[in-house]
């Protein structure tokens, strides 16, 4: 059979616009299911633990399927370098497929919570595969404007997942949620099994199961740690010191091992690069401010501006629609520019003064006035989404193209277990002081012990604790957004320090990369054969 390179196959791949679009569909398709799932659950958890009790659980439902999650990322994405892409992407959308059907069908909270792992452990793959299969794909010249598409379906996950999610519940029941899954995955397989075509890979190395395990641990003691510090236990109590210990020394352990292994599941070399670590970096700092944001604001809508739960969600439309916008548009003058810098640097910088401009709401802010400065933190995480996918991407050679898309993925969702975690504290702690000085008696009781009231609730208490309550609100998001900015500083410093290495195109041209050691991923590709 006829030889030939990985970045030459995607250039052929380039001249079949059709079957390129079928493949970008079926993948929009994964990604949606793996954005949208979470969104779809949360609003139908009243209704789940309604049904099948253990309330004392419900916070697992979520947490089994996020720590599967972080913690298969790395691993999915050396399985695909090692093996080839579309194997691993298929397995993994069959096992979310599993998963999804399992939890449809749970009888209790307990199963529930297992099946979620299941699912969460496939839907560590489809978002390694998605980019992973882009890089494989498309030209890095072009890749900005496919990722810009790709950050759309994730804003649009956000957006429409509660809606869709209570749809589903009221009309169909909770079971629906899971189910919905299954012929939007059959349709995505069919279209990856017919039309993706990729080179296929033969590793005589085996998996790095050491390692593998090492990580883990090290995943999963942090995302417990973030997860339960502060609300199940307290940060110093032993359980979480313990965890602590045992995350780091996991992961010292893993770092050493990875000098050692013989095909490291993230192979250290590719943080040589200075643009794949800034990129890391930048992707932790935005998963941090993304998932506090979408936490908190729908929070003080409801508590201080008297939004319903469905209204919340789309008083975000002014953050997710500008970061749909300008994910699309810096996507397009990436690829007609072959240029990026200016976006990690002007999305740093927006996202530091959107979020400064959010801690100075108060109980008086309008909601015209917090829609404009949502805008102008959508506008930030906009211009740093995908961005930071495809520098991060272009750094490494074409066999780390799969460690490169895990590694900045993994990098993401720790940065959103940190964010919820510690903006998390910082807004509970203030509430708690406003509410101990502001309130007292049966009022403070009535609120101490939760930093979070249904509108119903809110409108029951007397007019005193309600004011005093709304206040305490307000301080915690000054609180939380006021840390959001301070952490933001750093995305828009390490931006500063990116070099830019323009862009390439298909085919031959794409070798003609810099020799600074950041060479764009078509470069330096190795020779695989295409079956």
């Amino acid at each position: 059979m006829p030889e030939k390179t990985e970045a030459a196959a995607g250039a052929d791949a380039g001249k079949q616009p059709r079957s390129v679009r079928v493949v970008l569909l079926a993948l929009m398709i994964a990604m949606m299911l793996a954005m949208l799932d979470n969104m779809i659950i949360g609003t139908a958890m009243p209704t789940i633990v309604g049904e099948l009790g253990g309330l004392e659980h419900l916070s697992w439902v979520v947490t089994a399927y996020t720590l599967a999650t972080a913690a298969s990322t790395p691993l999915w994405g050396k399985l695909g370098d090692m093996y080839g892409r579309k194997g691993s992407f298929m397995t993994s959308i069959v096992i979310f497929l599993i998963g999804s059907a399992l939890s449809g069908m749970a009888q209790d909270m307990g199963q529930l919570i297992g099946f979620r792992a299941i699912q969460g452990l496939g839907a560590g793959g489809l978002m390694v595969g998605v980019m992973a299969i882009i890089g494989d794909l498309i030209p890095p010249r072009e890749r900005g404007k496919y990722q810009g598409m790709i950050a759309g379906v994730m804003a649009l996950s956000m957006i429409g997942g509660p809606l869709v999610g209570g749809t589903i519940t009221d009309n169909w029941g909770w079971r629906w949620s899971f189910y919905i899954n299954l012929p939007l995955g059959v349709i995505a397989l069919i279209a990856i099994s017919a039309v993706l075509h990729l080179p296929k890979k033969r590793s005589k190395a085996r998996i790095d199961y050491p390692g593998a395990a090492l990580l883990t641990i090290g995943i999963t003691a942090i995302v417990l740690v973030t997860t339960w510090g502060g609300t199940e236990y307290a940060w110093t109590s032993a359980r979480i010191m313990e965890l602590s210990g045992i995350g780091v020394a996991a992961l010292v352990g893993f770092v050493f091992w990875q000098t050692k292994a013989a095909e490291p599941i993230m192979p250290l070399h590719i943080f040589r690069s200075r643009n794949f670590t800034l990129m890391s970096i930048i992707g932790f700092i935005v998963g941090f401010v993304m998932f506090g944001a979408t936490l908190f604001l729908p929070l003080y809508q409801q508590s201080v501006q008297g939004a319903s739960a469905t209204n919340s969600g789309l008083l975000l439309l002014p953050m997710l629609g500008a970061m749909l916008v300008t994910s699309m548009v810096a996507g397009r003058v990436t690829t007609n520019t072959g240029r990026y810098k200016v976006f990690p640097v002007a999305g740093g910088a927006l996202m530091t003064v959107g979020l400064f401009l959010l801690s100075t709401m108060d109980t008086d802010t309008t909601r015209f006035t917090s829609g404009l400065y949502m805008a102008v933190v959508g506008l930030g995480m906009g211009c740093l989404m995908q961005i930071t996918m495809l520098v991060a991407q272009n750094s490494v050679e074409m066999k780390d193209m799969g460690v490169a898309s895990s590694s900045t993925t993994l990098f993401r969702t720790l940065g959103s277990s940190f964010g919820v975690a510690i903006m998390g504290a910082l807004f509970n702690h203030r509430v708690q002081d406003v509410m101990a000085e502001r309130a007292t008696g049966a009022g403070a009781k009535a609120t101490e012990q939760s930093a979070t009231l249904t509108a119903d609730a809110l409108n029951a208490l007397p007019a005193a604790v309600r004011d005093a309550y709304q206040h305490a609100v307000s301080s915690g998001t000054h609180g939380a957004f006021l840390l959001g900015s301070v952490v933001a500083v750093l995305a828009l410093v390490a931006a500063v320090f990116v070099k830019e290495v323009p862009l390439k195109g298909a085919g031959p041209k794409a070798a003609d990369g810099p020799a600074d050691g950041d060479a764009p991923a078509s470069a330096k590709a190795p020779v695989t054969e295409t079956v």
